[in-house]
C-alpha cells in the first residue's frame, strides 16, 4: 500500500511537471536585425560653366548664373557717402579696377527629396543684354520651369523678381508657391508700377512673418534696411547649413570691409549698415557658409576677419 501511494504520488509529480516544462522559456532565439532602406539619394544638378552644383547636407543645390549688372565707380550707387578716392583705394588693394563696379545676379537652386527650391528669381528682360540668362541656366541644370514647386523671394526689386513672369505676362513658374514676407508683398501691391505683375502671381503668393519656418529645410531670416520686408534664408539639411542673403551685401569688397558705406539701393540705409555690421560680425565669428547672389559667380563661401578687417573668401 505504501509502495502504491508512493508510486502515485511520483506520477502526480510528473504529471504537474510536464506543463512547467512546456511552458519554461526557450533559449533566446537571435531576430536579425532590418535596417530601414537608406533614403534615395538626390540627383545632382548638371554642371556647366553657368551651373555651379554644391551640396548642403542632403540637398543637393547649384548657383545659376542669370548674368551681370555693372555701373560707373561715380559714388551714385555705392559709397554714396564717400568719395572716388575712397573707393579708389580699396578696389586697387584688391587688385581690380577702378573705373567700374560689376555685381553678379546669380539665383540659388536646391533639389530635396520632395521639392525644387528656386531662391530669387533673375532680372528677365529688365536690365538688359547682361542679365537674363536665368531661363536657359535653369533649363541647362536640368530642371523645367514647371518642376519648381517653390520660390523664394528676398525683396521685390527687378534683379531678383523678373523672372517671376514670362516673356507674355503670364507665370513662369506655374505650379510654384511664391514665398515672400508679408511686409515687402504689402509694399509691392502699394506700387503702381507693379500692377501687372502682381495681378499675375497674387494666387500664388504665400505671406511670411519674420523668423518663420517655410518648408522643412527653409527658415526665413529677417535682415532689415535694404527693403519694406527684405528677408534672406537659411537652408539646412543633416546638420549642415547655408545663409542665402539677398542683398544684405551687392559689393563682395566694399559691402564687406565697408559695411556703413551707404548704398544707393537700400530704402533705410542707417539699418540696413546696421543689419550689415551686425551679421557680417556674426557670421565670420561662427564660419557660416553663405550664398551672396551679387557676390562673383558662384557666390558660395563664408566670411573671416583678416587683420582687423572681415573679408569675403570664396569657397574654392
Amino acid at each position: 500500500m505504501r509502495l502504491a501511494l508512493r508510486t502515485s504520488v511520483f506520477a502526480i509529480a510528473a504529471a504537474l511537471a510536464l506543463p512547467l516544462v512546456a511552458c519554461a522559456p526557450k533559449a533566446e532565439e537571435t531576430t536579425p536585425v532590418v535596417e530601414a532602406p537608406a533614403a534615395p539619394a538626390i540627383a545632382a544638378f548638371t554642371a556647366t560653366t553657368d551651373v555651379h552644383p554644391f551640396t548642403i547636407g542632403a540637398f543637393q543645390a547649384a548657383a545659376l548664373r542669370d548674368g551681370a549688372l555693372a555701373f560707373p565707380n561715380d559714388n551714385k550707387i555705392v559709397a554714396v557717402n564717400k568719395t572716388k578716392a575712397d573707393v579708389d583705394a580699396v578696389l586697387t588693394e584688391a587688385g581690380l579696377p577702378t573705373d567700374m563696379l560689376e555685381v553678379a545676379v546669380d539665383p540659388l537652386i536646391v533639389r530635396t527629396t520632395d521639392k525644387v527650391l528656386l531662391f530669387d528669381t533673375g532680372a528677365a528682360a529688365l536690365f538688359g543684354p547682361t542679365a537674363g540668362k536665368l531661363a536657359a541656366t535653369r533649363e541647362a541644370a536640368g530642371i523645367d520651369a514647371a518642376a519648381v514647386t517653390d520660390i523664394f523671394i528676398s525683396h521685390a526689386h527687378g534683379d531678383h523678381i523678373g523672372g517671376l513672369a514670362a516673356a507674355d505676362g503670364a507665370l513662369a513658374y506655374p505650379n510654384a508657391a511664391i514665398h515672400m514676407s508679408a511686409n515687402e508683398w504689402t509694399a509691392m501691391k502699394a506700387d503702381a508700377s507693379m500692377a501687372k505683375l502682381v495681378e499675375t502671381i497674387t494666387p500664388k503668393v504665400v505671406e511670411f512673418q519674420p523668423g518663420a519656418d517655410l518648408v522643412p529645410g527653409v527658415k526665413a531670416l529677417d535682415i532689415p534696411g535694404h527693403t519694406a520686408g527684405h528677408s534672406a534664408y537659411v537652408i539646412s539639411s543633416d546638420g549642415a547649413s547655408i545663409i542665402y542673403l539677398g542683398d544684405m551685401v551687392h559689393h563682395s569688397i566694399i559691402s564687406v570691409q565697408q559695411p556703413d558705406w551707404r548704398i544707393q539701393f537700400d530704402g533705410d540705409a542707417p539699418t540696413a549698415e546696421a543689419s550689415r555690421k551686425t551679421f557680417l560680425d556674426q557670421w565670420a565669428a561662427s564660419g557660416q557658409r553663405i550664398f551672396a547672389p551679387h557676390f562673383p559667380f558662384p557666390g558660395v563661401g563664408k566670411f573671416e576677419t583678416r587683420d582687423g578687417h572681415i573679408v569675403w573668401v570664396a569657397e574654392q
